[in-house]
């Protein structure tokens, strides 16, 4: 039964035409379906090539070809290199007086211009074949070629080991993407893209579904942009995810949601984060904390890149006051150890002023890290070998020393770094320290966290309140107000809401959160009781889903996955904007088009809106802010 049709795929992934093999047959059982030889896309269909550029080799010896690219590098006007997405082939110039045209056309048109040539795939003379190229054993002598557009001086090389400014190659963004690193992390990105695709609408029955991006304003949150209608005084909000539009549809039935959804948030200049951002969105009816888990779990083994290491699971999870304890943050890299201690019994009886002082207040402790060979790179405190050069040091290690070097189990050239103070502040600062010392160690040839180690961890049981920076007296929600409380703690939000803990979960790779979400609230008088009277919020915003949940809502819990920084782990890349096509700048502006741009005062007529410009002092306190123009 499978030899004519393995015979008819040879043929098929052999011809250099636009005819597609069907790999599948209809009969075969499910199991073959997921586990049959994947199809080769045909990359020079539909187009005026026969083949890529990438793509030859000595197989294709003798057949003749037509390709297309860019003129990457030319020598002695012998021979060029021309470049498309899948990467590089060696021209060969013809030399003889007949074919003078083409030789002109090769020879003057600049590099970066975009040519066709036609010719045959030959090999290359003995000993000038290159190993480092994945067609260095041929080349294509040309007989035809075409110039289709020629290219004009360049702001810089398009070549990946020159040495560009961010900020240039934001601005000429078009010609960054020729880089094969740009080319590599956006194929990737869609690669792993569809294979979410598949694993959830083909093998899970998701839906995708597309939610509106003008809405209403969100209370709590992220600050969110605002744009303008017709009605006077009235604005849309684009909204930071498809948060109620989710719930919304599991109360409507769908039972299982997926978007590739994008997000907005306006805030600001940060460095690692995009005004606008794409996000796996995903919610699910009936389900609980598991099964969403579970479910994650399975979508990353399934869409996981083949060139990087295997991802196993389950994943390790681990409780927010755990995160916190050991590691001093709320997404801990557990590539390394330098775990921080509890070492408040060994100064319980302790004479230094500061120590004494720290362990008598509420959730006072001292706690500490060990940096293996600290001592050798880092500025020392506290050294294993009695060479204080820190008068606390020596004072700490005079009346405990043996306790702490027993407890902190550190060798000669270690170091210690300790902190006193409330719990929560004292385990923070650690945490810092502990990344900023491990950056200090790599920068001096310490391997502590393996590249080419992807380490995923779930952090559960977070606080499902957090008292307001501006009025401790006052809770927010600790990660929206949809999120429903954990079954054990219901009986302390009438009077101890700070202590009960949420059914939220994070989903942290390296050090980095890639992912969050939680089971929801399905309750409405439980939504209302939280917004209303713990949060005071105005529920008049939220009516239509409060309406919603008492109107026969399943109990439902979903996720979203941050789609630019994991593609930005998997990649290694130094930033999440290079793994996107267009991102803004760390300021929010693109530099390509100068976006956002002055829009005259005619346009902002229909909106019923002027603009308030800032004064001088306004505008050197935020230099982000346009000078003022002369109004006409």
């Amino acid at each position: 039964m499978f030899s004519g049709w393995f015979t008819g795929l040879k043929r098929g992934l052999a011809a250099p035409t636009g005819r597609v093999v069907r790999l599948i047959r209809p009969s075969l059982s499910r199991g073959l379906l997921l586990s049959a030889p994947r199809r080769v896309p045909e990359l020079s269909s539909f187009v005026a090539r026969t083949n890529t550029c990438g793509e030859l080799r000595s197989l294709h010896l003798g057949q003749e070809v037509t390709l297309c690219g860019w003129i990457q590098y030319r020598r002695q006007n012998i021979f060029l290199v021309l470049r498309d997405f899948q990467g590089l082939v060696q021209v060969l110039i013809p030399q003889d007086e007949s074919a003078a045209s083409v030789k002109k056309i090769l020879c003057e048109a600049p590099v970066e211009s975009v040519v066709q040539v036609s010719g045959t795939v030959v090999s290359r003379p003995p000993g000038q074949e290159n190993p480092k190229m994945p067609t260095g054993e041929i080349e294509v002598k040309v007989k035809t070629a075409e110039l289709l557009n020629p290219c004009k001086k360049l702001p810089f090389e398009v070549k990946d080991f020159m040495k560009k400014t961010e900020a240039l190659r934001l601005q000429y963004r078009y010609l960054d993407l020729r880089s094969s690193q740009m080319q590599y992390n956006l194929r990737l990105r869609s690669q792993m893209v569809m294979k979410m695709r598949e694993y959830l609408c083909n093998l899970h029955g998701f839906v995708d579904v597309e939610t509106p991006t003008l809405f209403k304003r969100t209370p709590g949150g992220a600050k969110e942009f605002v744009v303008p209608s017709r009605e006077p005084g009235k604005f849309y909000s684009l909204p930071q995810s498809p948060q109620q539009f989710k719930q919304l549809l599991m109360v409507g039935g769908l039972d299982r949601y997926f978007q590739v959804a994008r997000c907005y948030r306006d805030e600001g200049s940060k460095p690692d984060r995009q005004p606008e951002f794409t996000q796996i969105d995903i919610e699910m009816s009936f389900v609980d904390q598991t099964g969403i888990r579970s479910l994650i779990e399975g979508l990353l083994q399934y869409s996981w890149p083949r060139d990087k290491a295997p991802v196993g699971v389950p994943f390790p999870s681990m409780t927010f006051a755990e995160a916190l304890a050991t590691y001093g943050t709320d997404k801990p890299d557990t590539r390394f150890g330098m775990k921080i201690v509890d070492i408040s019994d060994v100064f319980r009886n302790t004479e230094v002023g500061f120590l004494q002082d720290a362990l008598s207040k509420p959730q006072g402790t001292v706690k500490a890290i060990c940096i293996p060979e600290g001592a050798e790179v880092l500025p020392v405190f506290l050294k294993a070998n009695r060479n204080w050069n820190s008068p606390v040091a020596k004072l700490v290690m005079e009346e405990q020393g043996p306790g702490l070097l027993r407890r902190m189990e550190n060798q000669e050239e270690d170091m210690v770094l300790l902190t006193a103070g409330e719990h929560k502040r004292a385990c923070t600062l650690l945490g810092k320290l502990r990344l900023e010392c491990a950056d200090l160690l790599e920068a001096r040839g310490v391997l502590l966290r393996d590249p080419a180690l992807f380490s995923f961890l779930w952090v559960v049981d977070f606080p499902l309140f957090l008292p307001k920076e501006e009025n401790p007296g006052e809770l927010e929600s600790a990660h929206h107000p949809f999120t429903a409380p954990h079954p054990g703690d219901i009986h302390l939000l009438h009077t101890e809401p700070e202590k009960v803990r949420s059914q939220h979960y994070d989903l942290v790779l390296n050090g980095s959160e890639i992912g969050g979400g939680s089971v929801r609230i399905h309750d409405a008088q439980l939504q209302r009781y939280i917004l209303e009277t713990l949060l005071k919020e105005d529920v008049k915003l939220l009516s239509h889903l409060l309406q919603a949940l008492d109107h026969g809502a399943p109990p439902h819990g979903g996720i979203a996955l941050g789609l630019d920084r994991l593609i930005c782990l998997v990649t290694g890349a130094p930033s999440i904007r290079d793994v996107i096509a267009f991102p803004k700048s760390f300021r929010g502006q693109d530099l390509m088009s100068n976006a956002p741009d002055f829009i005259p005062p005619e346009d902002l007529k229909p909106y019923h809106i002027q603009v308030s410009w800032p004064t001088d002092k306004e505008t050197e306190k935020n230099p982000l802010n346009p000078p003022r123009q002369a109004e006409s």
